[in-house]
Formats: C-alpha cells, structure tokens, sequence
C-alpha cells in the first residue's frame, strides 16, 4: 500500500450545476506521476473532501490512463443527496457503490433456451412450461 501515499493531483473541468438532476457535474483530471492509477474509491474520498461532500454523494466513472501513463480523465457526479443519487444514478452504479443489491437471474443461454422451450408448446401448457407433447 505504499503507492496510495504517493501524491496524487485533481483538476476538474467542464463544471455544472445540473438543479433538475440534483447534482454537480464535471470532468476531472487526475495526475498521479509516480503511480499506475487511482482506485476509484480513492477518488470518491478525494472528491467529497475537495466539494465538502458526502463520499456516499460522489459517483465517478469513464476514467482512461492516458498513453504513457501519469494522467487519467473521467467523469464525476456530486448528488446534493442521498435521496437524489438513488433516484438518477443507474443501478449498476449504485450496485458498485453498494448502495443497492445486485438483481439475481438466470444466464442469458438459460433464459432463451426458457423461451424457445415456450415457443413448442401451446395454451395452458405453456405456464408449466417444461412438458413435452406425446406424438
């Protein structure tokens, strides 16, 4: 964990205020010249304590490592509230920030071999699902 004392820069461009979506918005340089990358947890931590915001409010994504390394861009949200977050921000996002629980279902193969299975049978039958017609 020696990286993570190495100094790390942040310059935001591109700010708005977005009222109707309660939120800040911005592009944000990182320069970490002595460092792979950030941790996006890291960033959120650095970004609350730069807008004197809650880390739960910050939301950053879509970072790429310039060539040559020493510099990433992305983007960050800033939620005026907890409530505005949960409302706007995609649930994939807040599942990664685990403020919301990822929705368990069947594979993408299992699910259309499921629907092609359906598609044989008619009526009633096709609730139960499963049973095969006698020929």
């Amino acid at each position: 964990m020696a990286d993570r004392e190495q100094p790390v820069t942040l310059r935001t461009r591109k700010f708005i205020r977005n009222p109707l979506l309660g939120r800040k918005q911005m592009v944000v340089d990182v320069l970490h010249p002595s460092r792979p990358n950030v941790s996006k947890d890291e960033l959120r931590q650095k970004l609350s304590e730069l807008y004197k915001a809650s880390k739960d409010t910050v939301s950053c994504f879509g970072f790429r490592t310039q060539y040559g390394g020493g510099k990433s861009t992305g983007f960050a949200l800033i939620y005026d509230s907890q409530e505005a977050m949960k409302k706007f921000e995609p649930h994939y996002r807040l599942v990664r920030y685990g403020q919301a629980t990822k929705i368990e279902k069947a594979s993408r193969q299992q699910r259309k071999q499921r629907k092609n299975r359906a598609k044989t049978v008619r009526g009633t039958a096709k609730a139960k699902g499963t049973e095969k017609k006698k020929k």
